[in-house]
């Protein structure tokens, strides 16, 4: 029988494996968002996070009936699809088109047609440095600024979701803080997150609950209130074996 939080999620992800070729990069994963929560994800590299995010964006194959958006079966679904009912990925590492200027770069996020409140004017006024470089190639910017293009271009699509794989990485500790400082602007307005965040102290202050994976599972859950440094660790590095704590 479904869980009735299940039921109301706005995402919600079951029993969910994922691949690459042979290679089984998630077992039986679950979790689930509600409408304007924001859930983190952390672990280790290779534990699993940037694949479940590629399973929930469409950019690698899955049962129908393992990720659902309000209840409707999206996991055979095609990344436009996704895009067009309302989930947009920023990935890991930017992945800006060189080729283009950061207007365009933004204007690529808005080409699935999705009516809602993000425009470009919005996307500049949240981030006015990137307002100064509009006619710059997206690649010529600093990494921060690169960031900032990366969420506004996932914003131009206006998600009811936004996936965000590893944000900070390897970003200076004052952008770090520009940065989520502009995402809780954004949750702010209702939209639900999940953040793929290296650093434990930045997601427990950031998320509603998080997940902690560990080679492709969960190894932890809960509200960063009911969860102690120490639980955290131990699930991190498999010290204790499965650890649990309830929302």
């Amino acid at each position: 029988m479904t869980d009735p939080a299940m039921r109301t999620a706005l995402l919600s992800v079951a029993a969910l494996d994922a691949f690459y070729g042979e290679f089984q990069a998630l077992f039986g994963m679950s979790l689930h968002v509600d409408a304007g929560e924001c859930v983190a994800l952390v672990g280790s590299n290779g534990a699993g996070k940037s694949t479940l995010l590629k399973s929930i964006a469409g950019l690698l194959p899955a049962r129908a009936d393992t990720i659902r958006l309000a209840g409707a079966p999206i996991g055979h679904w095609l990344a436009e699809a996704i895009v067009r009912n309302g989930i947009a990925l920023v990935p890991e590492g930017r992945r800006l088109f060189s080729s283009l200027s950061v207007e365009e770069n933004l204007l690529m996020g808005a080409h699935a047609g999705r009516a809602g409140a993000w425009t470009l004017d919005r996307v500049y006024a949240l981030f006015p440095n990137i307002a100064e470089r509009r006619s710059s190639a997206g690649t010529a910017l600093s990494g921060g600024q690169q960031q900032m293009v990366a969420i506004g271009r996932a914003l131009m699509a206006n998600p009811r979701l936004l996936l965000c794989d590893e944000a900070s990485l390897g970003l200076a500790p004052v952008v770090v803080r520009e940065l989520y400082a502009r995402l809780a602007s954004i949750r702010a307005e209702g939209m639900a997150m999940i953040i793929v965040e290296q650093d434990i102290s930045q997601a427990m202050v950031a998320a509603d609950r998080l997940y902690c994976l560990r080679s492709g599972r969960v190894a932890l859950e809960g509200s960063p209130r009911a969860l102690s440094r120490q639980a955290i660790t131990e699930a991190y590095f498999g010290l204790e074996g499965v650890a649990h704590a309830g929302s």
